[in-house]
């Protein structure tokens, strides 16, 4: 019994690590975009935060796989394996949706006008912050997941706040003098970033189900 809890405590840790690695991929996603967005990023600087980005995903990828080795052969949790295993998943891919999106940003190098800049900083900030909120409600599904449901509700905030920025970017975008070409342009990025709050908002319903049932 004793190296059953030893080994419980183990993953709980490698999750809580897993869980870091997530949260600094959303960092690293927003400080890339705000960097290329003030023209203060080199293309040697912007590859580097690019591979920076790239690392982190892999070592999330590495403990993603040996927290479910793990869950297998020392067959733990046995009841919540699978939704645990599903979540981790799903987190994973949110980081892999950061890395896609700021690759796509350096391959197409939109030319985004400076009096949209301060708008596509704001549409960042708030789709980091719907992944930051669903590790935050990721951590208490771990610990306490009557509280995990109550965040799980706030990442449809950010999400909605996402949306509006979007939404109120693009109209100006296209009620400019902007050629047509770089008004597409535009509206591909915009989309590009705002997805990863949408995505984030699904992985919070799956949560707040897996919340329900770990807490009957």
């Amino acid at each position: 019994m004793p190296r059953i809890f030893g080994k419980t405590r183990f993953i709980i840790a490698q999750m809580e690590d897993f869980l870091d690695k997530i949260s600094e991929g959303a960092m690293g996603f927003e400080l890339g975009i705000i960097s290329y967005l003030r023209d203060c990023c080199s293309d040697q600087n912007c590859e580097q935060k690019l591979q920076q980005l790239i690392e982190v995903k892999r070592r999330s990828q590495e403990l993603r796989r040996l927290i479910g080795i793990e869950l297998y052969t020392e067959m733990l949790i046995p009841d919540t394996r699978g939704d645990v295993l599903s979540l981790l998943q799903d987190l994973y891919s949110l980081i892999d949706n950061c890395e896609d999106s700021f690759q796509e940003l350096l391959i197409e190098k939109p030319q985004i006008p400076d009096i949209y800049k301060q708008d596509f900083i704001d549409l960042t900030k708030a789709v980091v912050k719907s992944v930051e909120t669903i590790i935050l409600a990721a951590r208490f599904y771990f610990r306490d997941p009557i509280r995990a449901r109550d965040y799980t509700s706030q990442v449809s905030f950010y999400e909605t706040e996402a949306d509006t920025i979007r939404l109120r970017l693009k109209q100006k975008i296209f009620e400019s003098d902007l050629p047509l070409e770089q008004k597409m342009h535009l509206r591909d990025s915009i989309d590009f970033i705002d997805e990863i709050a949408d995505n984030a908002e699904e992985v919070s319903e799956w949560l707040a189900i897996y919340a329900i049932k770990r807490a009957d």
